[in-house]
């Protein structure tokens, strides 16, 4: 798949789990459309005009970019796992591995990657570190907080569009409220992503 989760020092988990960002109901939620500035970094999902939810994405590296262009979700899935990176354990240990490295005989479960929403084959939104530089292998990430909400307010057919800007950049996109920087905060405990943890890794989503 895509993305995998960082690694780090320790400072500012606390204020990176606070971290959060208002939702709105659409009207019409066949009327909703996302649209995707690689430039800021950032998503806007609106009805018509009206902004339902604008947050940070973590966006694709200059060598694995996000894809440009025009999509629509194809597939929602809250429990996705990536099928070609995540953790090898063979009953007394766990490694943070590829599918094809892992070593031989062990069980490999692959990375969660909550809230998927994919509009590209191996390419969709999810739950992940966030960084405030393009970060990622293509996928846009977003915070834990962030992600049950956009999960809510998009369905299968949602028509999303992904440019290097827009003109949202310089309106509603103007000075978003970014979590911390993950890549200094220490990861999550490698049980924490084999099991159900990182799936329920957020605030109880609330649409106003």
């Amino acid at each position: 798949m895509s993305c995998s989760p960082s690694m780090g020092g320790a400072g500012g988990s606390a204020r990176y789990a606070a971290f959060d960002l208002p939702a709105y109901r659409a009207s019409d939620p066949a009327s909703v459309e996302v649209k995707v500035s690689i430039r800021n970094q950032a998503a806007y999902v609106m009805e018509g005009t009206r902004a339902l939810l604008v947050m940070p994405v973590a966006v694709g590296t200059t060598s694995k970019p996000t894809p440009l262009g025009k999509f629509r979700i194809f597939k929602k899935d809250h429990k996705h796992r990536a099928n070609s990176h995540g953790y090898a354990s063979d009953g007394s240990q766990v490694i943070q591995t590829w599918l094809n490295k892992k070593p031989v005989g062990w069980k490999f479960t692959g990375t969660p990657m909550p809230y998927w929403c994919e509009f590209k084959t191996h390419y969709g939104f999810h739950t992940g570190w966030m960084k405030p530089y393009p970060c990622t292998h293509g996928c846009l990430r977003m915070h834990e907080n962030i992600a049950p909400k956009f999960y809510d307010l998009v369905q299968v057919g949602t028509p999303v569009i992904i440019a290097a800007a827009l003109p949202e950049d310089a309106t509603i996109g103007r000075n978003i409220p970014r979590p911390p920087d993950a890549g200094p905060l220490p990861d999550y405990p490698s049980s924490f992503y084999l099991g159900e943890g990182y799936f329920l890794k957020h605030k109880t989503p609330v649409l106003r």
